[in-house]
This record gives C-alpha cells, sequence and structure tokens, in this order.
C-alpha cells in the first residue's frame, strides 16, 4: 500500500476522521484509506492478543463429556466405561478450573486420576487425546527415572521444567496443561523386615516429593535443564489447576482385591448367590480397586489421597487390535497406507494379515503399542526397495508375511508379480 497526499473528503475508513485530523493516511484497494492512528490501535491491539495466553480461551461449555467421550472415540478403540468416567472427570476439572476453585464456602477439591491397566492397552494414548482435544500443554514423565532432591537422578521439578517447555514458557498457559506421569506402581515403597537399611529415595522418598505438586502448589522450576543452582533465578509455577494423570500397570493388584473380596465374604457369611472373587475376571477385579487396596500395595495414603479418580483400563483381545490397526483416525495401517500413496504405491493388508498382526502382539505382551513394531518390521525391505521402481503399484501383506517373514507381494498395474531386486536381500 502508497501513502499519498489526499484531499479534505479524503478520510479514515475506520474512524471517519478526514487527511487534515490525521498525520497520514495510506490508501488501500476500491478507495479504501486508514489513518496512522488507526494502524496503531491495531498494532496495540494484536499485540494485546500475542500476550494473552492461548490457552485462556477455551470454553469448557463446549465440551461436555458426550463431546470429549465422542472425540476420544475417534483415536481410540474400545474402553468405553475408562472413556466415559475420564470425560466427566475431565470435564470437572476444566470446570473448576474457569470458574474458580471457590464458590461462595463451597472450595472444589482438585481431581487427579490414576489409570491402572497392563502395557500397551492405551494409557498414555487416553492422556494425549485428552491434552490435543483440550488443546492445552502436555508432558509425559517416567516415574522410574524420578528421585529424591539432592540424589542422582530427576527430580519432581523437572517435570513441570518439561511442561514450561511443551508450553513455550508460557506459564498462564502451563499452569492449565496435563502431566501424564507413567509407570507410577513403580514407586510402591519397599517393604521387607529391614526397609530402613538402605533409602528409599526412588520409593516412598518420590511419592512424598510429589504429594505438593499433585495438590497444588506454588513450585521454583529451575530453568536450566532441571538442575538448581544457588544463584539463578526460578520459574514460580502454581500446580493447582495443572490435572495430573498418573498411570501403571499395579501388577499383582488384582490378587490384594480378591483376597480383600474374600476376607469380607467370609466375615459377612454371604451366599453362594453372590458371585465369588474367584469367578471375576482380572479387568473386573481391578474395577473394584479401592484407596485401601493401593495403599496396601505400596502407595502411601496421602498420595492415594490426591487422586481420587481411579480409572481401570482393560487389557486389549485380538479384535480390539485388529480394530486399533484399521478403525482410528490416525491408525497405523492408514499411516502406512499414506506413506506408500505418496510413493504411487497402493499397501493393502488381507483380513489375515491383520488378525496375524494382532496375534503377534498378543504372543509377545505388548499391547497395541507393539503392533507398529511388527508393521514396521515386516515393510521395512519394501520400503526400501518400493522408492527406486517405477514398476510397482501395489503391495500386497498377508498372513504368511507376518508369521513367517516371508517377502510381501508387489504388482504392476495390471496387478502382474513384481521380482525382487537382488540387493533388497541383504
Amino acid at each position: 500500500m502508497i501513502s499519498r497526499t489526499r484531499r479534505a473528503e479524503e478520510f479514515c475508513s475506520f474512524c471517519g476522521r478526514s487527511q487534515e485530523q490525521v498525520n497520514r493516511l495510506i490508501a488501500g484497494p476500491d478507495s479504501v484509506f486508514i489513518c496512522d492512528e488507526c494502524v496503531e490501535l491495531c498494532r496495540e491491539i494484536l499485540m494485546e492478543e500475542a500476550m494473552t495466553p492461548r490457552g485462556e480461551m477455551l470454553s469448557i461449555k463446549t465440551l461436555p463429556p458426550r463431546e470429549i467421550y465422542r472425540r476420544l472415540n475417534q483415536y481410540v478403540i474400545g474402553q468405553d466405561r475408562s472413556k466415559k468416567v475420564l470425560s466427566v472427570a475431565v470435564y470437572n476439572h476444566y470446570k473448576r478450573v474457569m470458574n474458580g476453585a471457590a464458590t461462595d464456602e463451597v472450595e472444589l477439591g482438585k481431581a487427579n486420576i490414576l489409570l491402572i491397566g497392563p502395557t500397551g492397552c492405551g494409557k498414555t494414548l487416553l492422556a494425549q487425546t485428552l491434552a490435543k482435544i483440550l488443546d492445552v500443554p502436555f508432558t509425559i514423565a517416567d516415574a522410574t527415572t524420578l528421585t529424591e532432591a539432592g540424589y542422582v537422578g530427576e527430580d519432581v521439578e523437572h517435570i513441570l521444567l518439561s511442561l514450561l517447555q511443551a508450553a513455550e514458557y508460557d506459564i498462564p498457559r502451563a499452569e492449565r496443561g496435563i502431566i501424564y506421569i507413567d509407570e507410577i506402581d513403580k514407586i510402591s515403597r519397599k517393604t521387607g523386615d529391614n526397609p530402613s537399611i538402605t533409602r528409599d529415595v526412588s520409593g516412598e522418598g518420590v511419592q512424598q516429593a510429589l504429594l505438593k505438586i499433585v495438590e497444588g502448589t506454588v513450585a521454583n522450576v529451575p530453568p536450566q535443564q532441571g538442575r538448581k543452582h544457588p544463584q539463578q533465578e526460578y520459574i514460580k509455577l502454581n500446580t493447582s489447576n495443572i490435572l495430573f494423570i498418573l498411570g501403571g500397570a499395579f501388577d499383582g493388584l488384582e490378587k490384594i482385591v480378591s483376597e480383600r473380596m474374600t476376607e469380607r465374604r467370609i466375615a459377612g457369611f454371604k451366599g453362594d448367590s453372590q458371585r465369588s472373587a474367584r469367578d471375576l475376571s482380572q479387568s473386573e477385579l481391578m474395577r473394584l480397586v479401592t484407596a485401601d487396596d493401593l495403599v496396601q500395595f505400596g502407595l502411601i495414603p496421602e498420595f492415594v489421597g490426591r487422586v481420587p479418580v481411579i480409572v481401570s483400563v482393560d487389557p486389549l483381545d485380538e479384535k480390539m487390535l485388529i480394530k486399533i490397526l484399521t478403525e482410528p483416525k490416525n491408525a497405523i495401517i492408514k499411516q502406512y497406507q499414506k506413506m506408500f500413496a505418496m510413493d504411487r504405491v497402493e499397501l493393502v493388508f488381507t483380513d489375515d494379515a491383520l488378525q496375524a498382526a494382532a496375534q503377534e502382539a498378543l504372543r509377545f505382551k505388548t499391547g497395541a503399542r507393539g503392533l507398529r513394531t511388527i508393521i514396521e518390521e515386516v515393510l521395512l525391505d519394501v520400503m526400501y526397495e518400493i522408492p527406486s521402481r517405477s514398476d510397482i503399484r501395489k503391495c500386497v501383506i498377508n498372513a504368511d508375511t507376518i508369521k513367517n517373514k516371508t517377502r510381501p507381494l508387489l504388482l504392476t498395474h495390471a496387478e502382474l508379480p513384481v521380482e525382487w531386486e537382488k540387493e533388497s536381500a541383504a
């Protein structure tokens, strides 16, 4: 746009002032003008918007539990009960955040979440997807790497630093983020005849260190890669509105639940009409977990009290694993098909191939997490071969390819088999 001297009848299209009333008029198309003062006002508005935390405009009214559940369904297969519990818990948490923790004299407590389920059942994916739906900063921490302050390892403030980095050091936005701490069951306190022989710096000590930040406190976060230096300035971060989601397999917890139910049944002289603990599956037992069971497992009572929402995530069976391969919005098979399409090659998995991949994941007990590894291994030679070949238009993966590691079938446009290059056999 070009600045020109204008006649008196020409005026700013925004404020209506004439050339005589402003310093400059800047001409736009179709006889539209803007004055220097309106330009400055626009600049100030843009600066204010840039300084406003992006997460501040989140309206929980547009994301009721039903909508959160619907969006979770796009990425997470199965786990219907878990998704429903999470949808309600997350909605209530951010409703509390948006409306203030205290209403009149009623103080709304913070409801952090504990996800219990075996490896590869979708605990991390659930937490990641929730953060994506809510458009809030998200970070993952591994509880097994944490130690008490002063010992070798990461202290709990490092988790907060990771969240700050995910929020690009936007403190108000970070204070509404989600932190997922995995392997939380691995920091259960040690038991035995002589628990005081060695200090439990990675068990009960870490639980004690996590207490305040999980409940809500103003933490001093060291900006220099989590290391504390006496002379450095700390970043103050209020964790009161940060949602903590804790996850773990809790192997053996079902036995504690079963024993509790058996003892209660014996003490109460229940009749045969009520199902005994022996009749319940592991998933059903995990749905009956109480705070006392978690304390008996090794979590300290104060820590359990700060995580009131307990969600059991069921192990995945063969049918669910097959659906995970193909149905979600970002399903593994869809991702590889898109990559192959970039080389103008159609990637096809037969039904028996999908079944074989699911069976492999079950055999190795890796759940959904192992599916990508299985598919990646099967497609390695193909992805090596295709970019240097112009005659390949289709790649077919069958069960034999998955189970016996035979080479996939490569076809031309006319559906004729294509021979493999000798170099790819290396």
